[in-house]
């Protein structure tokens, strides 16, 4: 009996750090200023081109587009084009809470 719930513990102890491995693995993925005003635009415009993001953001366009492909890479943005334009959305409009929670804690002022 023992051995049987030693191995039930262990099994949600894995799945626990898996978790929040995947957790850790997205937050690193938006903790840069620039990608968390990303999200924000991209929560109230639905989808935006790098250039709309550009003036928008007041950024280098190189170094958007540094950010748009690695969040896309990890699974944040989607990308549609439609002849030279990229547009973005967010994959999952969930991640938008997070970054709302972590506003609500006070923990951003």
């Amino acid at each position: 009996m023992f051995i049987y719930l030693h191995e039930i513990i262990q099994q949600n102890m894995n799945l626990n750090t898996e978790h929040m491995d995947q957790a850790a693995y997205m937050l690193k993925a938006i903790s840069q200023g620039t990608r968390l005003c990303v999200i924000s635009l991209l929560s109230e415009s639905e989808e935006l081109t790098v250039s709309q993001m550009v003036e928008l953001l007041s950024c280098e366009q190189s170094l958007l587009s540094h950010h748009l492909t690695d969040m896309r890479a990890k699974g944040i943005l989607n990308c549609r084009r439609d002849g030279k334009n990229c547009y973005y959305s967010l994959k999952n409009k969930q991640i938008v809470q997070i970054i709302d929670c972590i506003q609500t804690c006070n923990c951003l002022k």
